[in-house]
């Protein structure tokens, strides 16, 4: 079969995962990945895909992060983390504690409990706001404490990420060396991102400008190039530039990807105004179309497609896979919402909210458990089947506990309001 047909078959089952997404209000990840496995199991994509493919795959998933990062307010992110570092601290904390825990005691594998409870921390705040949004709620004092602590923890599962996958992979080892030379390198790609986006992205400065080449250069011109054509063209070359220096310590790119959108500002964007065009607002479409329409689903059904059916395997998991989701349900929901009553003395009801609201998991678990079924052969294909069914229970709760919440507490509660009484 020829590439650029498995390509069509993939992206004809995009258009159907959407339509799915848009009459059950669940997040397309899952109906993506749900095709990806339908369709390796029928035989309309092969077990083993192409190279063509798999890179299509990998460049979807960086530009995935990418986006993510880059439709992120680096100033209203730091205004907010005052209020929300607690629903973040320990609204990640007692997932990965559950997680790990009962990771331990289903196989005994310290590197498969450690990736378990990374690929159950980060919440997927997409299709919470898509949630929220669908029940009028999406501006809300609970909906700006969802967003910014579900920024917080995927960026400390990041950096989590890019620290621990190491570790657990065999490549680094659990003495204080070994640790201390991961989280260096950690350090230093994270010094080099904040270096980039703080003197090299802007008009190079001070020191900088006397860099011979690079201190000519600055994202502002880059951009503007051609009237503005080749801002995507620029977009993309910092992500995938960045995301190759991200490879080159040892990380995923994906991890380089979201940091380069991070640190990329709207004023960069403020050129050519006689053209009367919103460049930067422009440039997020156009992103957002290419992570979430075309490029990036390929990722998502590809991965399903390592799901071969099993039916005794899926059985087998199923009692792992409900005690895992009822765990991380109440652990996430207590942790979350109590966090949000104490530490950001947000109201009761909005508490509760940020609770069920922290449910979801998608892009980041589905990287982490990507690095570790293929890249690195660590989840073996119980820990995957237990680890996807858990991920779709979680994500399905999101939607159903919203919208009974708001039915159950609509007259009383201040959630349906644009204020909220900090107590």
């Amino acid at each position: 079969m020829h590439d650029l047909l498995l390509l069509a078959i993939i992206w004809v089952s995009v258009f159907f995962a959407a339509l799915l997404a848009h009459v059950t209000r669940l997040t397309p990840v899952l109906w993506f990945l749900f095709f990806g496995t339908v369709l390796a199991n029928v035989g309309l994509l092969p077990k083993e895909l192409p190279e063509f493919i798999k890179n299509i795959s990998e460049l979807g998933i960086i530009i995935i992060m990418f986006a993510l990062g880059f439709e992120e307010n680096v100033n209203t992110f730091v205004k907010s983390i005052k209020r929300s570092w607690g629903i973040a601290f320990f609204g990640a904390l007692v997932p990965f504690c559950v997680a790990y825990a009962l990771s331990w005691l289903y196989w005994h594998d310290p590197s498969i409990s450690l990736l378990c409870g990374l690929a159950m921390t980060a919440t997927a705040v997409s299709l919470t706001m898509v949630s929220l949004k669908s029940e009028g709620l999406n501006t809300t004092p609970a909906a700006t404490g969802i967003m910014t602590s579900a920024v917080l923890d995927d960026i400390a599962s990041l950096a989590l990420v890019a620290i621990l996958v190491p570790i657990a992979a065999g490549e680094g080892s659990l003495s204080a060396a070994g640790v201390g030379l991961i989280f260096g390198k950690a350090m230093a790609f994270f010094v080099i991102v904040i270096i980039i986006g703080k003197w090299l992205f802007p008009t190079s400065t001070g020191w900088v400008k006397n860099i011979p080449i690079i201190g000519q250069i600055n994202l502002r011109g880059l951009l503007s190039m051609g009237h503005g054509e080749y801002v995507i063209l620029s977009l993309l070359l910092i992500a995938v530039s960045v995301g190759l220096l991200a490879h080159e310590f040892g990380f995923h790119p994906a991890i380089g990807a979201y940091m380069a959108g991070l640190v990329i500002r709207s004023e960069y964007f403020d050129f050519h105004q006689e053209q009367q065009k919103d460049h930067y607002n422009r440039a997020r479409e156009i992103i957002d179309n290419v992570a979430f329409t075309w490029i990036g689903p390929v990722f998502f059904v590809t991965m399903g497609t390592y799901l071969i059916f099993d039916l005794d395997m899926l059985i087998d998991v199923i009692p792992e896979a409900v005690l895992l989701f009822a765990g991380l349900f109440v652990g996430q929901i207590l942790s979350a919402g109590l966090a949000a009553k104490y530490t950001g003395r947000f109201s009761w009801p909005d508490s509760w909210m940020i609770g069920f609201g922290m449910l979801g998991r998608a892009e980041l678990a589905f990287v982490v458990m990507n690095i570790a079924f293929v890249q690195y052969q660590i989840f073996t294909l119980e820990v995957f089947y237990t680890l996807m069914i858990t991920a779709f229970l979680l994500n399905v709760s999101v939607p159903v506990t919203i919208k009974y919440w708001k039915l159950k507490f609509h007259e009383k509660s201040p959630l349906v309001s644009q204020t909220n009484t900090v107590e």
